[in-house]
C-alpha cells in the first residue's frame, strides 16, 4: 500500500524536473520553431513532429545544464537551482536529459534525413556548450550554429528540402550571439566567483553592454533588406526602431545593466517578427 507520504514524492520531483530543463528558454524557442513552420508552411502533422522534436531537444538540453552544473550550484549556494536546494537528485536530472534526448533523435529523423541533421546538429552545439563550450573563448560558437539550423530544420522538412535564404542563416546565427551576450551580461560578475570565463566573461560587462546591440541590430538589417525587391514601410521602420531601442538600451545601461539587456530583448523581438514575415524560409528552394 502507498502510504501519502511516498505518492507525493513523484510530483514533487515532477516539479523539480520542470524547474530544471530552464522553461523561459524553452517555451520561447519551441514557440518560436512552431511559428516558422507553420509560416513556411509546413502541414499539420509535420508542424506537430518539428515542434515535438524541438521541445524534447530542448528539456535534453536544460537537464543536461543544471545536471552538469549541480556540484558547482551546491558549492555555491544556488537556491533556485532544484539540484541544488536538495528538491531532486543530479542523477536523475541526467535520466530525464538522456531520455529526452533519445525521444530527440527518432523524432527528428521523422521530418526527414536533411532536417534531422540539421535539428540534431543544434542540439549537439547546446550539449557541446553545456558540457564544455561555457567555459571557453568559444562560447558564442554554440549559440550561432543552434541558432542557425533552427531555420534549417523547419525549411528542409519541406518537399523538396528546401535551404533557408542565407540571410536568413546568418541573421539566425547572429541572434545566437546576441542571446548569449544578452543571457550572460546579468550573471557575468557571479560566473566569474565560481570560475566559469566564456567569451563574455572575458570581455567584461561594460565591453558586452557596449557589445550587445551589434549582432542584434546587424541581424535587423539583414532580414530587413535581405528579401528580394524594394523594401516596405515596415522593414526600414523596424529596422529604424531597433537601432533607436539599442541605442537606448547602451546608453541607459551604464546605470542599470538590466536596461541594456530589457533592450536587446526588445530588438530580438523585433528581429523575431521580421523573420516570420518575410519571404526567406525556403528561399534557397530549386
Amino acid at each position: 500500500m502507498v502510504t501519502p507520504e511516498q505518492s507525493t514524492i513523484p510530483a514533487r520531483e515532477v516539479f523539480a524536473l520542470a524547474r530544471s530543463c530552464h522553461p523561459g528558454p524553452l517555451v520561447v524557442v519551441t514557440a518560436l520553431t512552431a511559428a516558422l513552420a507553420v509560416t513556411a508552411g509546413q502541414e499539420p502533422g509535420r508542424c506537430l513532429l518539428t515542434t515535438g522534436a524541438v521541445l524534447t531537444g530542448q528539456l535534453s538540453i536544460g537537464w543536461c545544464n543544471d545536471a552538469f552544473d549541480a556540484r558547482r550550484d551546491i558549492a555555491t549556494g544556488r537556491r533556485d537551482k532544484p539540484v541544488a536546494d536538495g528538491a531532486i537528485e543530479a542523477g536523475k536530472v541526467w535520466t530525464a536529459a538522456w531520455a529526452a534526448l533519445a525521444l530527440c533523435v527518432p523524432l527528428s529523423f521523422a521530418c526527414g534525413w536533411a532536417a534531422g541533421v540539421a535539428h540534431l546538429t543544434a542540439v549537439a552545439a547546446a550539449w557541446a556548450y553545456d558540457l564544455r563550450l561555457k567555459a571557453t573563448r568559444w562560447s558564442w560558437a554554440p549559440y550561432a550554429v543552434a541558432f542557425a539550423a533552427l531555420p534549417a530544420f523547419v525549411t528542409l522538412g519541406l518537399p523538396g528540402r528546401p535551404w533557408p535564404a542565407w540571410w536568413v542563416l546568418a541573421a539566425g546565427a547572429l541572434l545566437g550571439v546576441g542571446a548569449h551576450l544578452g543571457n550572460v551580461l546579468p550573471d557575468i560578475r557571479g560566473d566569474l566567483a565560481t570560475g566559469v570565463r566564456g567569451w563574455p566573461q572575458r570581455l567584461g560587462p561594460d565591453r558586452v553592454r557596449l557589445l550587445l546591440p551589434v549582432p542584434l541590430v546587424t541581424a535587423s538589417a539583414l532580414l530587413a533588406l535581405g528579401p528580394a525587391g524594394p523594401p516596405g514601410v515596415r522593414q526600414p521602420a523596424a529596422l529604424a526602431g531597433a537601432g533607436l531601442i539599442a541605442a537606448a538600451g547602451t546608453v541607459l545601461g551604464r546605470r542599470r545593466e538590466r536596461a541594456a539587456f530589457a533592450a536587446a530583448v526588445a530588438v530580438a523581438v523585433l528581429d523575431v517578427t521580421l523573420l516570420l514575415s518575410g519571404d526567406g524560409l525556403g528561399a534557397g528552394a530549386s
